[in-house]
């Protein structure tokens, strides 16, 4: 059993967690991680029905006594409709971007609206919600500002240039975040995911010949599930990551540390 003092550096009770893209895959996982360990949890998604029933599978896990899960429906590229969402949910000490697109093809096929649509969820939309909420943080100095990057935040893949870019921008701002931050006890990190089973992803499960280059290229030899991202997600916004800010830290089997 661990000791109380070990079980306290992962207790975020009191503490108010909004998680965009939580209506399924790794958000949902990481927003499920974040309730258990004592967090009031708000769900972020496009479609207020989808979020009502993730809301609701989450209560039914029996999440500790006293912990909530409310639901804040907005699309992370509408600015109106997240400025309006964020006033009414009142303060929150851990902002989790985690919600995504993909746009998939040759440089020369892609449209400038596909590529804005992933620049905007990815990027512009941790910029606008920290805008919003880093401004109280700061008052209550502390803070924790953790978004989902991917192993494209550092390795190039073709047919992405889009998501890559995002997720590129998405590291630095991170790290840029974090130096502004650290003086007011906010620490900003990011999460990179390897090939998870998730729907975003599903056009690569069922690839066999993609398979069989995770098989090569992860030590581990295979998709991880989703709630393998949940403990990484509660270290970060814990009190057990408060001397760690502006890192990238990789959930991915062992993918970057494979040269082959």
């Amino acid at each position: 059993m661990p000791s109380p003092q070990h079980a306290a550096l992962f207790d975020l009770t009191g503490r108010v967690a909004l998680v965009t893209g939580a209506s399924r895959g790794l958000g949902a996982a990481m927003s499920l991680g974040l309730a258990r360990a004592g967090a009031e949890v708000i769900l972020n998604g496009r479609d207020q029905a989808t979020l009502d029933a993730q809301a609701e599978a989450m209560r039914a896990e029996g999440l500790p006594e006293g912990v909530k899960v409310r639901t804040a429906a907005f699309d992370v590229r509408d600015l109106p409709a997240m400025e309006a969402a964020v006033a009414a949910m009142g303060p929150v000490d851990i902002l989790l971007h985690n919600a995504g697109n993909q746009y998939r093809g040759p440089v020369e096929t892609l449209t400038e609206e596909g590529w804005a649509s992933v620049l905007d969820t990815h990027l512009t939309a941790l910029f606008r919600l920290s805008k919003l909420i880093v401004p109280g943080m700061k008052e209550r100095r502390r803070g924790k500002v953790i978004a989902t990057g991917s192993l494209a935040s550092d390795l190039g893949r073709g047919t992405i240039t889009p998501y890559a870019s995002a997720k590129g921008g998405l590291k630095m701002f991170i790290r840029a975040l974090a130096v502004e931050l650290g003086p007011y006890n906010i620490q900003c990190n990011a999460i990179g995911p390897g090939w998870f089973d998730t729907e975003m992803n599903r056009p690569l499960l069922d690839n066999p010949e993609w398979l069989a280059t995770v098989k090569r290229r992860c030590p581990a030899g295979r998709y991880a599930a989703a709630e393998e991202i949940a403990g990484t997600a509660v270290f970060l916004a814990s009190p057990a990551s408060d001397f760690v800010s502006g890192q990238l830290i990789f959930v991915d089997g062992g993918v970057t540390a494979n040269m082959m």
